[in-house]
């Protein structure tokens, strides 16, 4: 259902919108805009009642131009751009005005919205793999995008469009691939052909949600300079929705941040990043880690969960998580106001007059948590004892052809030699990109079995001389591993209860200290003991990945093996869990074995690593040395790849790319 009629608030908020005109990177916008929302609303039923996901946005988009909308989990991001595109569920009610050139969209039926998508207002999504169809080629995709708006398109025209746009995204040999099916490309690929599809008919505007979520930091890279020459292709709008504050300040022109459903700041890129005025704005910055410094203090999230859509606080709905809340902060919800009218920028809170008068920035505001990194000991490195060594290791794996009777091609090296070692109390990380290797050393370590070759001791201890389910078991008492996703990990028909028994029940220990354990694991890992009783789905993400790790402790190991433990997790979360890793290594002597694609955490939290490249690790060292002075091309591609949280600085640099053993800049691989 839909209803264009504003609200008091919301069309006070429209007016003062409409006062302003951002001015980021590319001057103030001109012309009239695209599309204009005002006062946007949608609610659903639910069995657990009303749920009003957005809450009066207001905002407008520009060709040529790109909007930013950045918040936690549960903001009302995604729901904000799918009001859109009208591909909201049936149980939606809609309010406000969404109007494209002009023409009112909200109230359209689903066949009259289809004449828009595509040709209008197109949508890449998330997951490249579910977005398009796995019983269809490629070209076929493609063809279908073109003919259902322009049915009298000829075959040859289809044929040279499809392969001019697979030119585009920047797909080598595009008329080979017309033939290729989705499962045949890797992820980075597949949504490149997605970001094909959504510019094959030149539209107007461009959706793009978290479009480089959990992808490789040079694949990520690589999609972001394709959206970018799709856009000047098209001269369309764009609208990105991430978490991401990197890849944020490296893309949009203007940013909106939401919680709790409604737009709490607005500005230009530049004045977000260097003069936030609302608490929010201020945490999801200091939240994320600097890939281009030295860690030497802290992560600080911003405490607590966002509130329940179906039962947002009275007041400001940020006040219980806000350390600056005031009593009318809990009574009160502010309205958007303008903090500096020249250069569009918007903000709603109560104490913006104050922020801007005493220029009180993010270490003003959020001062409570310890400024070091925790430290559990001085001994020099080279003198703790030995946890984990690799020495050489190989696995391989046969290549099989097609066909009925799949006869072996030959063999593919996986890993190739790998040697590293890593000391009690130590973060090694292992980076480089999806196929490299990493996930299949962990996996060569977790198995305990002799590799193929080369050696691998665990606390002194070759696992070639393993013999029996016993000595096994002695060994994952200290070996433990903590997977990407919590909810995969985590068994949903157990309770917390029994989910951090199993691991102890296998280790024979008695009731009474199972009962003792599990409340000390809760109360490590930061989670009321009083849940025990929970199940898994009843817990935030960030929740979920604590009692992950509370289950990982269990048997008090010596060793943590951590598959991408953070990927997809909110900034805000992701440092909790980070600043809870480095408090539980201080506080147990742990030893890390980190991997994942996100360099900036890698650089925050590791004291040594390991660059893998097709199986073999190019380049190891301290962490500082490693960031600081690469000496590795592929090493220098995958760190000049990392997005920095600083608009100026990804503005000016540039990015280089690993091509045939030696580096050249990004820009030459683009189409201009």
């Amino acid at each position: 259902m839909t209803e264009n009629q504003n609200s008091t608030t919301g069309m006070d908020d429209v007016l003062r919108y409409e006062l302003l005109e951002g001015n980021g990177p590319k001057g103030a916008p001109k012309g009239e805009p695209v599309m204009s929302v005002r006062d946007l609303r949608v609610s659903f039923n639910t069995e657990a009642g009303r749920v009003d996901a957005v809450r009066g946005a207001s905002f407008d988009l520009w060709g040529g131009r790109t909007l930013a909308i950045v918040g936690e989990s549960g903001s009302g991001k995604s729901v904000t751009a799918l009001s859109l595109i009208g591909l909201l569920d049936d149980n939606a009610y809609v309010t406000g005005s969404v109007k494209l050139r002009g023409e009112e969209l909200l109230g359209k039926t689903d066949e009259e919205m289809s004449k828009y998508r595509g040709t209008k207002i197109s949508m890449i999504f998330q997951d490249p793999l579910s977005a398009l169809t796995p019983m269809f080629s490629i070209g076929d995709q493609l063809a279908e995008a073109l003919l259902i708006h322009n049915p009298k398109m000829d075959k040859k025209a289809v044929h040279d469009r499809c392969v001019e746009l697979l030119e585009t995204v920047g797909i080598t040999n595009p008329e080979d691939r017309l033939d290729a099916y989705p499962h045949e490309f890797s992820g980075g690929m597949r949504q490149r052909v997605v970001i094909a599809i959504a510019i094959a008919n030149n539209p107007d505007i461009i959706i793009a949600d978290e479009p480089t979520t959990a992808l490789d930091v040079t694949i990520q890279a690589q999609i972001l300079d394709v959206l970018k020459v799709a856009q000047k292709e098209t001269g369309a709008a764009v609208v990105l929705i991430t978490h991401d504050l990197g890849v944020v300040a490296g893309s949009a022109d203007d940013v909106l941040v939401m919680y709790a459903g409604r737009p709490i700041e607005r500005a230009s890129i530049d004045t977000l990043y260097e003069r936030p005025s609302q608490p929010y704005t201020m945490g999801l910055l200091g939240a994320v880690p600097k890939p281009h410094m030295a860690a030497d203090h802290r992560l600080v999230p911003i405490k607590g969960n966002p509130p329940s859509l179906a039962a947002i606080p009275s007041g400001c709905p940020f006040s219980p998580r806000c350390p600056m809340a005031q009593p009318r902060c809990h009574e009160v919800e502010p309205d958007l106001e303008a903090v500096e009218p020249e250069e569009g920028h918007l903000v709603a809170c109560h104490r913006w007059p104050e922020i801007k008068e005493k220029h009180l920035t993010f270490s003003d505001i959020y001062p409570d948590l310890d400024p070091k990194l925790p430290k559990w000991a001085d001994v020099p490195r080279d003198q703790r004892p030995v946890v984990l060594e690799l020495k050489d290791v190989v696995k391989t794996f046969p290549v099989q052809g097609k066909g009925l009777i799949r006869r072996n091609k030959g063999t593919m090296t996986a890993v190739d030699h790998a040697s590293f070692v890593i000391h009690e109390g130590e973060t090694l990380a292992l980076v480089g990109e999806s196929g490299s290797g990493k996930s299949t050393t962990l996996t060569q370590i977790m198995e305990l079995v002799k590799p193929e070759q080369g050696t691998i001791k665990i606390m002194g201890k070759d696992v070639a001389d393993i013999k029996s389910n016993k000595g096994r078991r002695e060994i994952r008492r200290d070996l433990q591993v903590i997977f990407q996703d919590p909810m995969s990990s985590l068994d949903p028909r157990m309770p917390i209860y029994d989910v951090l028994a199993e691991p102890l029940q296998a280790q024979h220990w008695s009731a009474d200290k199972i009962n003792k354990r599990i409340g000390e694991l809760m109360y490590l890992v930061g989670i009321n003991p009083d849940y025990v009783d929970r199940f898994p789905s009843q817990f935030s993400g960030g929740q979920r990945q604590r009692i992950a790790i509370a289950r990982a402790l269990a048997t008090a190991p010596k060793i943590l093996l951590l598959d991408e433990p953070i990927a997809s997790l909110d900034v805000s979360i992701q440092a909790g869990i980070i600043n809870l890793l480095e408090d539980l290594q201080a506080e147990l002597k742990l030893s890390y074995l980190f991997v994942a694609h996100d360099l900036s955490v890698i650089r925050h939290i590791s004291d040594t690593v390991c660059v893998m490249h097709l199986g073999k690790i190019v380049e190891q060292g301290d962490t500082e040395e490693i960031f600081s002075h690469p000496k590795d091309p592929y090493t220098q591609a995958l760190l000049s790849a990392v997005p920095i949280p600083d608009p100026k600085i990804e503005r000016t640099r540039e990015r280089m790319v690993y091509r045939d053993g030696k580096l050249v800049p990004a820009s030459s691989l683009l189409k201009h």
